[in-house]
Parts: structure tokens; C-alpha cells; sequence
């Protein structure tokens, strides 16, 4: 879920929260990652005990009756499901062929949503996971999925990394991570403060890092890198734990997840400092009433203009085509998205969205 985020601040960072493990501050190679970057971007304010968008990020708008109504669709009156078109799922079954079929190759599988299996040289990652029916803490409320995942739990293949951008429920689904821990626990690197929800879970090591920091693990380099967005995840905890986006590199290529986010112009920014992607899952739903989620989320416009601000080789579409979390017909991302990547010119085959369950290589 999105709301609106507090104005920008200047910035101030505090060294003590550079990274650390479960239960507090810990040096990189004590986890066995280590550090391997310096910060580059000022990680949001930390003298108030919150964290903060970039300087010149867009904010969300809308009163008082417009964010109740738009609660009180989204919790106490949801929409029925909608009709999924034919070739938007795929039967488990053939997701996994497909990325089998993908073998040796660097190559992504949607999950649905915003999660997804990232296979870089050699190493496979998962990105935030989210495999249940609710991004919601209760069984029986909150927004639901209209299509299941790609892959349940059981189903994934054997993992080199597990990646977790922010908190939302949408991102962070702990009863998907406590059942993914019953059965392998690879390492996790998250963002500043997040592990805090992770208490108990079996996944070794635990890093946190924050916006401009690199991590060696399993092989691969990963740099958290800035998104305009929020967290909270209970009624006490807004924007205390970070949010991000990630760069993988590995093999020579280099993948870039957004995570959540709007557009704003932290982007040109990221474009001075890293080289270009060859592959960027940018985010192309989630975006209506726009005054309410212009601050937040991108519409698939946007998505586009992120992914051509970065110089990103390829775009996938992602954060559609699962759960409703906002008001726009639920397939209506990827037809904009695609009309946007071809005027900004994108080849069709360069800017593309997958089915649940589906895959390429890159």
C-alpha cells in the first residue's frame, strides 16, 4: 500500500547505520560479505530517527477524504477479481521448463508482482518474494491477489542470494520467507533497518546496506542504489527503515531492480554514477488516483523515462498484473508501457513484459 511521504530533507548520515546484521551493528566481513563500496548518496535524514527521499523528489497529494476513500476500497470494499487475460499465467509446470530451458544462460523469471529470479553469471538471486495470497498481515483481510505466483516456495530452485528492497507487505511476505527458511537459507542483504522483521529467520549471513554501498556475495556485486518512496509496515514505524533499489553485477553484465518508486530527478543522478544496465525491471503500475500515488509510484511512463534516463539496454515491466493494489484497471500498464518504450526508442523486443511464470534471457 502508498501514501504520501514527508518532504525531502537535507542530508545527514550517520556512520553507525552503514550496515549491519540482525540484532545490530556488525562490520561487513564479520556477516561474510563485506563492504566493498563507499557510500555515494546521503541515505536520508537520520536525526530525526526517519529516512527521507531524495532532494527534489515529487510528493503525493490528496486530503483526508480522498486517501479514507481510497482505503476504504483497497481494505473494507475490495473489487471482485478480474478476468486474467489468456498467456498472462503460466502453469508452474512450464515456468519451471522455461527457465530450465535457460540453463547456463543469464535469464529472468517473473514471479508476479515485483518478485522475481535473477540468474547472473552463474548465481541465482530472488527478489523480493512476495508468494502469499495477502500483502496484508491478516489471514483473512487486506488486498488480495487475483493471480498466484509463478513458482510457489516449494518450487524454487536452489538459491545463491535473496535480495529484500523495504518493508511493504507487497515486498516483505514473511510467511513466504519463514517457509522459504524451512527449506534453504541463503544469504539475504536488505536494506538499513529492515532486518528488524526478520528475527528468527535462519538466513546467514544478514547484511544491511544503504544507498551507494556495494556488497561481494555469492559472487556477485550488489550496490543498494536510491528510490523515491516510504516504508511503514505497522501504525509505529513509518519511514524507519530504508528503501531501495539494487544493481546487481556479475559475468560482465549488470541488472538493474528498481524496487518501488516514482520518478524523479535522483535518476539522472544514478546515471553519472554507474554504467549503464543491460537489463532494468522498472515498475509500471500501482499508480492511480495520481495525486495520491505520484510520490510513490510510477505510471509506466515513467517507468520508461527511468529506465532511458539510466541508459538500460532492456526494460521489463514489473509491480502490475497481480494484486490491486490502486485504482487503474488492473491490464492496463503494459499497453502504455509499451507505446511509451517504442516513442522513446525501444526496439519491441528490448522493452517487454512476461507472463507469470515466464522467462528470458538477456
Amino acid at each position: 500500500m502508498s501514501e504520501s511521504d514527508g518532504a525531502p530533507r537535507g542530508p545527514r548520515l550517520d556512520r553507525r547505520h552503514l550496515i549491519s546484521g540482525l540484532g545490530g551493528a556488525l562490520g561487513g566481513n564479520a556477516l561474510g560479505g563485506g563492504v566493498v563500496g563507499a557510500t555515494t548518496w546521503n541515505t536520508g535524514g537520520l536525526a530525526d530517527g526517519r529516512y527521507h527521499n531524495p532532494p527534489g523528489s515529487p510528493k503525493s497529494g490528496g486530503g483526508f477524504s480522498d486517501w479514507s476513500g481510497f482505503f476504504w476500497r483497497r481494505l473494507v470494499r475490495p473489487s471482485s477479481a478480474p478476468v486474467i487475460p489468456a498467456g498472462h499465467l503460466l502453469p508452474s509446470g512450464a515456468a519451471l521448463a522455461g527457465w530450465q530451458a535457460l540453463e547456463g544462460k543469464d535469464a529472468i523469471l517473473w514471479l508476479g508482482h515485483a518478485s522475481f529470479l535473477v540468474r547472473l553469471a552463474g548465481k541465482t538471486v530472488l527478489i523480493d518474494p512476495f508468494l502469499s495470497e495477502r500483502a496484508s498481515p491478516f489471514v483473512r483481510f487486506g488486498p488480495k491477489r487475483f493471480a498466484p505466483p509463478g513458482l510457489d516456495v516449494e518450487q524454487l530452485p536452489k538459491l545463491d542470494l535473496l535480495l529484500l528492497s523495504h518493508n511493504h507487505y507487497d515486498h516483505l511476505d514473511l510467511p513466504a520467507l519463514r517457509r522459504l527458511a524451512a527449506l534453504q537459507q541463503p544469504p539475504l542483504i536488505t536494506t538499513l533497518g529492515v532486518s528488524r522483521y526478520l528475527e528468527g529467520l535462519p538466513f546467514k549471513p544478514t547484511l544491511e546496506i544503504g544507498w551507494g554501498q556495494s556488497v561481494s556475495q555469492a559472487g556477485l556485486e550488489i550496490e543498494a542504489v536510491p528510490a523515491i518512496h516510504f516504508s511503514k509496515r505497522t501504525l509505529f514505524d513509518r519511514n524507519r527503515t530504508l528503501w531501495c533499489g539494487y544493481v546487481l553485477k556479475g559475468g560482465g553484465r549488470s541488472v538493474y531492480f528498481t524496487g518501488d518508486t516514482a520518478f524523479g530527478p535522483v535518476f539522472a543522478d544514478l546515471a553519472e554514477r554507474l554504467a549503464p544496465p543491460d537489463l532494468a525491471l522498472v515498475p509500471i503500475g500501482a499508480y492511480a488516483p495520481r495525486a495520491l500515488m505520484r510520490g510513490v509510484h510510477c505510471m509506466p511512463e515513467e517507468g520508461v523515462a527511468i529506465g532511458k534516463t539510466v541508459q538500460a539496454k532492456k526494460l521489463c515491466g514489473m509491480h502490475w498484473g497481480t494484486i490491486a493494489l490502486t485504482d487503474e484497471p488492473p491490464f492496463e500498464p503494459p499497453g502504455r508501457f509499451a507505446q511509451a518504450a517504442f516513442a522513446s526508442g525501444y526496439a519491441p523486443e528490448d522493452a517487454f513484459v512476461l507472463p507469470i511464470g515466464g522467462s528470458r534471457a538477456f
